[in-house]
């Protein structure tokens, strides 16, 4: 697969606008995410920026794709053929994705892909603990910068944990958010499993109980004869 790599800076206000090489730990992580994505089994997951909608450092969106065409006048990238977003706010597939850029501060703006879109948003733990993972299915699927929230259009489905949250109707919207809270509007089931108690290990058994009319006081030895 013919590789191309879109880089899309997000600076906030009172960021540096240099663009400085990004240290060893950041690239390691971003080439974790890129394998994960791409099939291939992931390393430890670094945690992610404190908050993402308003980032404090430079934000990098990576997008590959078989074919890509750029229209700087529209300010548009758009991407066809296995298409596969790495970015530290979600994680994206599909096989087509048009790319809207900012005209203020030239980051991502929106994403639109369509076709057996796959989403990943995994919300950082503040205890530390491993992050909580969402995944969402659908047909098509947006992404917007300014408020954090995925939607998925097009029988939409979305996996948290064992619970999975199913859409009944192919009208049926699902709102992701950057917390990974789920919004559903329309028609949807929603399945809850809960995992079997362990069984007891092997050979291990209860304490027999004492038989009746057995003492459990010493017996008193008997004294001895003058």
């Amino acid at each position: 697969m013919k590789k191309l790599r879109w880089f899309a800076y997000l600076i906030c206000a009172t960021a540096a606008t240099s663009r400085a090489a990004p240290s060893p730990g950041e690239k390691e992580s971003k080439e974790a995410k890129a394998k994960a994505l791409l099939g291939e089994k992931p390393g430890a997951a670094a945690a992610g920026p404190k908050d993402l909608l308003n980032p404090t450092q430079p934000v990098t969106t990576e997008i590959y794709a078989d074919e890509a065409f750029f229209d700087s006048a529209k300010n548009i990238g758009k991407f066809t053929g296995h298409v596969k977003v790495v970015d530290p706010r979600f994680n994206m597939q599909s096989e087509k994705l048009t790319a809207y850029i900012s005209k203020e501060n030239q980051g991502l703006e929106k994403a639109v892909a369509a076709g057996n879109v796959g989403v990943i948003r995994d919300r950082p733990d503040t205890k530390g603990a491993p992050p909580m993972r969402s995944i969402g299915l659908a047909d098509n699927a947006i992404y917007t910068t300014s408020d954090g929230i995925v939607e998925l259009t097009g029988n939409p489905r979305v996996q948290q944990g064992l619970n999975m949250h199913v859409a009944t109707s192919p009208e049926t919207v699902m709102l992701l958010n950057q917390d990974g809270q789920l919004t559903t509007r329309g028609p949807s089931r929603t399945e809850i499993r809960q995992q079997p108690s362990p069984s007891p290990a092997p050979g291990a058994s209860a304490s027999p109980a004492a038989s009746p009319g057995s003492s459990s006081s010493p017996t008193s030895s008997p004294s001895a004869t003058p």
